[in-house]
C-alpha cells in the first residue's frame, strides 16, 4: 500500500520566531502558525475555524525566518509530519504532532525593520523570484548575512 506525508499549508505567524542551534551549531526555528478556513455548516450559516500548528524548519531556512519574519506574517509552507514524545514533569508520556517544514516561502512584502503596520511587512522593497532552498545554497558559511535579495518573497 502506498503511503503518502505531505502537507501545504498558508496561515500567520502567532508569535515571532524562535532560532536555537543544536549542540553541533545547526539553526533550527519553532514558528507558531494560524491557519483558518471558512465553511457553512449543515444550516448554511458561515463559519470559520483555526489551527494551531508547531512548525520546525532547519539550517539556512530557520535562520531566515527568524531575520525577516515576525507576528502576523503570512507564509506558505512545504513540508510533512511528525510525532514527538516525551514525558512531562509529571510522569505522564506526551505525544504531540508538529510540521517539518521542507520549504517555506514569505508571502507579502519584504521589510527590512522587519516592523509592519498591521504585523505584515509592508514596505515597498523589491521582490525576487526562487526558493528558500536557493537562498541557502548560495552561501556555505553559517555566519554569511542572508541578503534580502536571495530570499523568495511572494508578493
Amino acid at each position: 500500500m502506498a503511503n503518502l506525508n505531505k502537507v501545504l499549508l498558508i496561515g500567520n505567524l502567532t508569535r515571532d520566531p524562535e532560532l536555537r542551534y543544536t549542540p553541533t551549531g545547526v539553526a533550527v526555528a519553532n514558528l507558531g502558525l494560524a491557519v483558518n478556513r471558512r465553511f457553512r455548516d449543515k444550516t448554511g450559516e458561515l463559519k470559520e475555524d483555526v489551527c494551531f500548528l508547531t512548525v520546525t524548519v532547519w539550517d539556512k531556512q530557520a535562520e531566515a525566518c527568524c531575520q525577516y519574519l515576525q507576528k502576523g506574517s503570512p507564509i506558505f509552507v512545504e513540508g510533512v509530519l511528525q510525532s514527538r514524545s516525551w514525558e512531562g514533569n509529571d510522569g505522564q508520556k506526551r505525544t504531540t504532532i508538529d510540521v517539518r517544514a521542507e520549504r517555506v516561502q514569505f508571502l507579502g512584502k519584504f521589510s527590512p525593520d522587519k516592523e509592519g503596520s498591521s504585523g505584515e511587512n509592508n514596505n515597498s522593497g523589491s521582490s525576487s523570484e526562487g526558493s528558500m532552498e536557493n537562498a541557502a545554497a548560495g552561501s556555505n558559511q553559517s555566519n554569511d548575512a542572508i541578503n534580502p535579495e536571495d530570499v523568495a518573497w511572494d508578493e
